[in-house]
């Protein structure tokens, strides 16, 4: 059995969507492959961890006469061979036994397979759907990456190892946090639903914001009790969703803003940029010291050489001084995955954690707790 496909792209593309969710080693080894699938002139190919699947399609019509194919081969050994090829170079496929021949020109590569039978699956069907929308998918991405720095990892608190998918009436509301940080974030929906939460492991999230575009194309969002499920371009990915109850993320909201400010964001992120020369020495805290007085707002850091870092940044403020000390690198994450020019933050207190907010978008806050010096 011999197939033909003129370029190696289309075999390439989808093995790259498909291919992050595989880690570098598994117990079981079919766990390294991926799964493909040639019929009627459709390109399938699988992975999983048995957590979450990926799948992509491709319809390749010069396919559609050539037979069938079935059958799972190592998805790096795959993916480098197609990449060492020139773009756009045919490739031959050939099934002999357990093995995989892929011929390109002047270049042959046999590849171990193992038999499709023994791939596992994630069953969709076995429970009904609770909840199904549609978003774009630009839309989607860019609120995953608002908050997504603030899931932790590795927790013993296994709940907070992801985001929430909170809805509620006709929103959405992703929320993630390691307790001491806190990011949300909410999109508005296209009709009403009922209440659900839904736990979207760390990995998935991530893997969520490599493959979404940046366009207007639609993800189509499937919530059942244990899986969630995402449908976009010619891609599904498939999860298990984190059993457990989200902690109640409304009381480390600030109520009041005693102390308020607006800064320039990539004026702020740069200075901190800068400033993190300094504090990357001091592996132990990374603090970074924030004075905020009269128009001013000065960052400042120091090592354990005693090596010092300043910078200064022109403000509205005129209130009470304030002296405080954050997390350089938390404060550089959330202010890295925004796109807004300017940002707004607020305090309760002259020791208490900074609320940060958009002045033109109501539905993102991000709370950062303070260190203590």
């Amino acid at each position: 059995m011999k197939l033909t496909i003129t370029d190696r792209d289309l075999l390439f593309k989808p093995l790259q969507t498909v291919s992050g969710i595989v880690e570098r080693r598994h117990t079981l080894p079919i766990l390294s492959n991926t799964l493909i699938e040639i019929r009627n002139g459709q390109l399938t190919l699988v992975t999983t961890d048995l957590e979450i699947e990926a799948e992509a399609t491709s319809n390749i019509p010069e396919l559609e006469n050539q037979g069938t194919l079935q059958t799972t081969v190592s998805v790096r050994k795959l993916q480098d061979i197609l990449r060492a090829l020139p773009s756009g170079a045919a490739i031959e496929l050939t099934r002999s036994e357990n093995r995989l021949q892929i011929v390109s020109g002047k270049s042959r590569f046999s590849l171990q397979l193992l038999p499709a039978e023994d791939f596992p699956r994630m069953i969709r069907d076995s429970e009904p759907c609770s909840a199904t929308y549609t978003l774009a998918q630009r839309v989607l991405k860019k609120h995953l990456q608002r908050v997504a720095h603030a899931m932790a990892q590795q927790d013993l608190r296994y709940y907070l190892n992801g985001l929430l998918l909170l809805i509620e009436d006709n929103k959405l509301t992703l929320v993630a946090t390691d307790t001491h940080r806190l990011g949300i974030t909410s999109i508005d929906l296209d009709g009403n639903f009922e209440k659900s939460e839904t736990i979207v492991p760390r990995k998935t999230v991530l893997e969520l914001i490599r493959q979404l575009e940046d366009s207007d194309k639609p993800v189509i969002v499937e919530i059942y009790p244990k899986k969630v499920c995402f449908r976009f371009s010619d891609a599904v990915l498939v999860s298990k969703v984190i059993s457990g109850k989200f902690l109640d993320f409304r009381r480390a909201i600030p109520q009041t803003s005693v102390f308020q400010f607006d800064v320039n964001r990539l004026d702020f992120l740069h200075a901190l940029q800068r400033t993190a020369i300094i504090s990357s020495s001091n592996d132990l805290f990374r603090n970074v010291h924030l004075n905020i007085t009269n128009g001013k707002l000065n960052i400042s850091a120091k090592n354990k050489e005693q090596e010092e870092a300043q910078e200064e940044i022109d403000i509205v403020y005129s209130n009470e001084t304030i002296d405080t000390s954050f997390n350089i690198v938390y404060l550089m994450e959330v202010l890295n995955n925004l796109d807004s020019e300017q940002i707004r933050c607020s305090f309760e207190s002259m020791q208490s954690a900074i609320l940060i907010t958009l002045p033109d978008d109501e539905q993102f806050k991000h709370v950062l707790m303070p260190m203590r010096e």
